[in-house]
């Protein structure tokens, strides 16, 4: 919106009014987009006029009211026009009046007024239609002549530099307002940056990484599409679910979440769409679906890489048409329902192996956002650190303990392959431990994060022997070892690893690491 109070403030609107005034007897109105004269009190009646009809009819009742209604009429004429500029009849009949378009980025925000001033001499007939109109607004008739005798009748060529001057008032109210809005933004990303955010919502986090995120979820504050979440166990997908719901227009309706990997087929089919009484065994009455338990609000679906190929089907007509039919029924039922996916497996090598739909993931990947594992924001461990200390300290009515030194760099040099989840944990677990010690030291952690440095350390590796044996026996454990890690994520592993995702995948063929082949030969080993 124009900060329409500042414009008579600045300095180039305000002499280009006085030149307007002065070479051509007209008064300058700006009229927002609803029609509302910006700068003209009705009841300021020390306003001098510089023009003589506005002077004359504008302190009048009847006059006043059909100046604004040819104004209000105009300016909607303005808002359904492409043109720049374009001339109107004032509501006298004799009287024209220039209107000048406001647009930004092709947005209609108002109008300039230039009232008002004559094309061309007027004829004795057009003046006598005037004088009785006027009179039936109750005004005099020989003042309004004597106020029409003194407008200007503009030449071909004035009528030139008229229309430029006129225009060039609406140019810098673009100019204006765009400068302010420029600078507004600039100061937002300037706090956003200055302050660092610590937290969005239940997030906690101040590095760059988390930084981005929290710029991503601003900008799709009042957004309606369908976003997917993507990110390892423990990572707080679920957190960002809630933030994009809570801080959306459906904050004030419901946020219902379900774990897709927690339920078999027929049963997340029951549990989201509903189902009819006599549908199964055990279907005793109707039950609805969480998807009309979300309607109006929001669907957090978990782990979504596990829902089955005939489940897919199905969510992908729901969020397609909007319809969906519960199991048993036959009737379609209408829902309106904002669906926030997440999940840590890889769905574009899932969609290449035939698992995930790639229609169902283009529809479900609107907006995506990545969730930072914990080792790649290391600088947030402090912060997190110290946040679920000071919940479970007051959650036990104790004092905040402060860790020693060691304890604090053990913590730092974990990989954290859980993430904050296990982070909390870990916290949890050393208040308890800690007893009433006023210190919590590096003999209380746990023992994979106490010796992490000493098992990072590939154990049995040879050396004695060739060395391109040894190097190829160390790359086949480093690769072996982190699919497991991150759940056969070949992406995430071959970022980790340096090398590129098709030169992981030969690798992984090489050494016979493919997930599918060692299941077949051994079906506990890539579980």
């Amino acid at each position: 919106m124009i900060n329409w109070e500042e414009l008579k403030h600045i300095h180039v609107i305000r002499k280009l009014e006085g030149i307007l005034s002065q070479w051509f007897n007209t008064e300058i109105f700006f009229v927002d987009e609803r029609g509302n004269v910006k700068n003209y009190d009705p009841l300021d009646r020390q306003r001098e006029f510089k023009n003589p009809l506005s002077a004359h009819l504008l302190p009048k009742d009847k006059g006043r009211e059909n100046v604004l209604k040819a104004f209000a009429s105009a300016n909607e004429q303005a808002f359904k026009s492409d043109q720049p500029h374009f001339v109107v009849t004032g509501p006298t009949g004799l009287e024209n009046i220039l209107v000048s378009r406001i647009t930004v980025d092709n947005e209609f925000l108002g109008s300039v007024f230039a009232y008002s001033y004559i094309e061309k001499p007027l004829t004795a007939e057009q003046k006598e239609k005037a004088r009785a109109t006027v009179q039936g607004w109750g005004i005099d008739p020989e003042a309004f002549e004597q106020a029409v005798s003194r407008l200007r009748v503009l030449s071909a060529a004035e009528m030139k530099y008229f229309y430029e001057l006129v225009d060039l008032v609406a140019q810098e109210i673009v100019t204006f307002h765009t400068e302010i809005s420029k600078r507004e933004e600039r100061i937002n990303a300037l706090n956003n940056q200055l302050g660092s955010r610590y937290s969005y919502d239940s997030m906690i986090g101040k590095s760059k990484p988390m930084q981005e995120l929290y710029a991503v979820l601003d900008k799709i504050k009042n957004s309606e599409s369908t976003v997917l979440v993507q990110g390892e166990n423990g990572t707080g997908k679920e957190l960002i679910a809630r933030a994009i719901h809570f801080n959306s227009p459906r904050k004030d309706a419901q946020f219902v979440t379900v774990n897709c990997s927690a339920f078999n087929e027929n049963l997340l089919d029951s549990e989201l769409f509903g189902h009819v009484r006599g549908s199964f065994t055990g279907a005793v009455k109707d039950k609805k679906g969480l998807f009309e338990a979300a309607d109006k609000g929001t669907l957090f679906l978990d782990e979504i890489g596990d829902m089955s190929p005939t489940m897919q089907v199905k969510l992908l007509r729901v969020l397609q048409e909007g319809t969906l039919t519960p199991v048993g029924g036959t009737d379609q039922r209408k829902v309106d329902v904002r669906v926030v996916a997440a999940t840590n497996r890889d769905l574009k090598e899932m969609i290449e192996q035939g698992t995930f739909r790639e229609d169902l993931y283009y529809r479900i990947n609107v907006i995506n956002l990545v969730v930072p594992p914990l080792r790649e924001r290391k600088e947030d461990i402090p912060i997190l650190v110290d946040h679920f200390m000071a919940r479970g300290c007051k959650e036990k009515g104790i004092a905040v303990k402060p860790l020693a030194k060691r304890a604090i760099e053990k913590i730092f040099d974990y990989t954290w392959p859980g993430n904050i989840r296990e982070l909390e944990n870990e916290v949890e677990r050393l208040i308890v431990l800690s007893g009433d010690d006023p210190r919590i030291s590096a003999d209380l952690l746990s023992q994979r994060i106490r010796e992490h440095g000493e098992q990072s350390k590939v154990q049995g590796v040879r050396v004695a022997g060739k060395l391109k044996d040894a190097l190829e026996e160390l790359e086949k454990t480093m690769i072996k070892e982190g699919l497991k890690r991150t759940n056969w994520n070949k992406s995430r592993l071959a970022k980790e690893l340096g090398i590129s995702r098709a030169g992981l995948i030969m690798k992984v063929d090489k050494y016979g690491l493919d997930k599918r082949k060692i299941a077949r030969a051994n079906p506990g080993e890539a579980a």
